[in-house]
């Protein structure tokens, strides 16, 4: 692997420390500057090309990476890519169309510009909207990077208060940020929402509400043909043990909830004044 090629795999750009530690000369990567394979960036920095955009200005900045710029990196779930780059800067001097976050805490990434996982999640906390903090929160607790324990040990105190009560909508499981989003806008609702829930018949379902409605929370696979026949006949199971089976997708949850919990209550209120019935819609007999 020669040193353009190393460089693609650290997003594009390095430190001289990290590229030395992988054998690479101070003549080699000279000689590279010079035949146009790399760039140096400044003083200890070098890049490729296409390198990555946010990596170079947190390079250039001098600082980290964090909050959600810093999501990516660790596989954690956004709702919206961030408009404005987000840096923890060492030299604290504010920069323009960047967001600004204290100083960092916990061991950092350990090649890229980017700060640890921990110190993401406490900025990301106390900056995002409540939702958008949720998601990476629980995907942060579903990837076993950290606890709710740890996050509520490092936001005492009553100034964060309304950011400690976010940990509250984190849940033991969610396979996906559409889950805890749901389960948010359904227990707010006052409904009985049990998650992941085993039905004869049909297998583990996202949602059980108040005993009868079965939602499921479809991703992007589920528009493939072999899995809309099959979430059909989970469908059919469903309704053969009694449930009624309701679907929803990324759209609806994320930018429809309202409209998604309005349906679920319309549903449940048919099914308590008893318009299931089958007797409800038989047509009167013709005249004779």
């Amino acid at each position: 692997m020669d040193v353009s090629q190393f460089l693609v795999s650290r997003h594009g750009a390095a430190r001289t420390e990290t590229l030395r530690k992988a054998g690479f000369t101070r003549r080699a990567l000279t000689k590279a500057v010079n035949d146009g394979a790399i760039a140096r960036l400044h003083r200890g920095v070098y890049t490729s090309a296409n390198a990555d955009p946010d990596v170079v200005a947190a390079f250039r900045a001098d600082g980290l990476l964090t909050c959600v710029s810093a999501a990516r990196f660790y596989g954690l779930w956004i709702l919206e890519n961030a408009e404005q780059l987000h840096l923890s800067c060492s030299t604290g001097l504010a920069r323009r169309r960047v967001v600004h976050h204290g100083a960092c805490t916990h061991p950092v990434h350990p090649y890229l510009p980017v700060a640890g996982v921990g110190d993401v999640l406490l900025h990301a906390m106390r900056c995002l909207p409540e939702l958008e903090a949720l998601v990476m929160a629980q995907s942060a607790v579903s990837q076993a990077f950290l606890s709710t324990g740890f996050l509520r040990r490092k936001l005492p105190g009553n100034r964060n208060g309304k950011v400690r009560a976010v940990l509250d909508l984190v849940l033991p499981r969610a396979d996906s940020l559409l889950e805890v989003l749901a389960h948010t806008h359904f227990t707010r609702a006052g409904l009985l929402v049990q998650m992941h829930v085993d039905v004869p018949g049909v297998g583990e379902v996202d949602c059980l509400i108040n005993g009868c409605v079965m939602v499921e929370l479809d991703g992007a696979t589920h528009f493939e043909p072999k899995q809309v026949k099959k979430d059909q006949y989970r469908n059919n199971a469903g309704l053969r043990g009694g449930l009624i089976p309701l679907r929803y997708y990324y759209a609806d949850v994320v930018y429809n909830p309202q409209r998604m919990v309005d349906e679920v209550l319309d549903v449940l209120r048919n099914w308590e004044d008893g318009r299931y019935s089958p007797f409800r819609y038989i047509a009167s007999p013709p005249p004779s």
